[in-house]
């Protein structure tokens, strides 16, 4: 039996395990990825990826879902490091260009990562197309989800949709790192309220970062998080993170400071693994 969405229930377990499926497939190389959505949810799904950005749009007569994936290898060592703590990526920036008006229709003193603004961009058009398209044909709720940077992907697709007019349902994140500034984080909030779920480990350490950035701006979060298996770690791993950016006094993270957020992330790297999220969304 496909797995279901239940339109009108927000926040509920059964969304946030159905679309937990969604962004595990989401890592999924074609054409597993296009034979798991049917088989698992009656879905079909088309996969779009440029550079180091993924995400499958697929739908049935009900649903439409978009599972943005994360890191390649996300229990890697490869590629978190440089997403979330080198100068280059964690820029706190304004986009230009036609990706910059979206963003900057958030208001003054609003800041966006730059790595994932630009992965988000690398795929935007033919991911944007394909949403309207299935949208043309039955206007049905459109679901975005996604694991680690997937997550943070899924919050600043949602974001750019509701620009062009594209409503969105409701979005599940699971792991996610911050996307922006404290300002953007409160315009998140208030575009789309009851709408964002965001799931985090407790012993996660991924979604404390990035911690600050090159212009000495604060990283924010949405307010709506759903702490998963509580055990006391999240405050000791949020106490670290708040220690390394107090000794930033310039506001980047650099030297040292890099290698021992570094050994945090890697002590910690299982609790960010997908099929962990999956094991604690599951007992729910």
């Amino acid at each position: 039996m496909p797995l279901e969405l239940f339109e009108d229930e927000f926040g509920d377990p059964r969304n946030a395990r159905t679309l937990a499926v969604a962004a595990d497939i989401a890592y999924y190389a074609e054409p597993e990825g296009t034979t798991a959505f049917k088989s698992e949810f009656g879905m079909d799904a088309l996969l779009i990826h440029a550079g180091n950005t993924q995400v499958y749009v697929a739908s049935n007569d009900d649903h439409i879902v978009a599972a943005f994936r994360g890191t390649e290898a996300p229990t890697s060592l490869e590629g978190i490091k440089d997403w979330l703590l080198t100068d280059a990526m964690n820029l706190l920036i304004l986009p230009e260009g036609d990706i910059g008006t979206d963003f900057a229709a958030a208001g003054v003193g609003t800041r966006w990562h730059q790595g994932f603004i630009v992965a988000l961009n690398e795929v935007w058009a033919p991911f944007v197309a394909a949403v309207e398209a299935r949208r043309k044909k039955s206007d049905r709720p459109l679901w975005l989800t996604g694991h680690s940077l997937g997550g943070a992907l899924a919050l600043l697709a949602g974001w750019r949709l509701k620009r062009k007019f594209i409503p969105v349902h409701q979005i599940y994140t699971y792991g996610a790192p911050m996307v922006g500034n404290v300002e953007a984080a409160a315009k998140i909030d208030a575009e789309f309220g009851k709408k964002i779920y965001r799931y985090v480990n407790d012993q996660d350490p991924i979604p404390r970062l990035p911690t600050m950035s090159l212009l000495a701006n604060q990283y924010g979060h949405c307010q709506k998080e759903i702490l998963l298996c509580p055990s006391g770690a999240a405050a000791a791993v949020s106490s670290l993170f708040g220690t390394l950016a107090g000794r930033a006094a310039d506001g980047l993270l650099k030297g040292t400071l890099i290698d021992d957020a570094w050994k945090c992330v890697v002590d910690c790297l299982g609790a960010h693994a997908m099929e962990k999220y999956r094991s604690h969304v599951g007992r729910l």
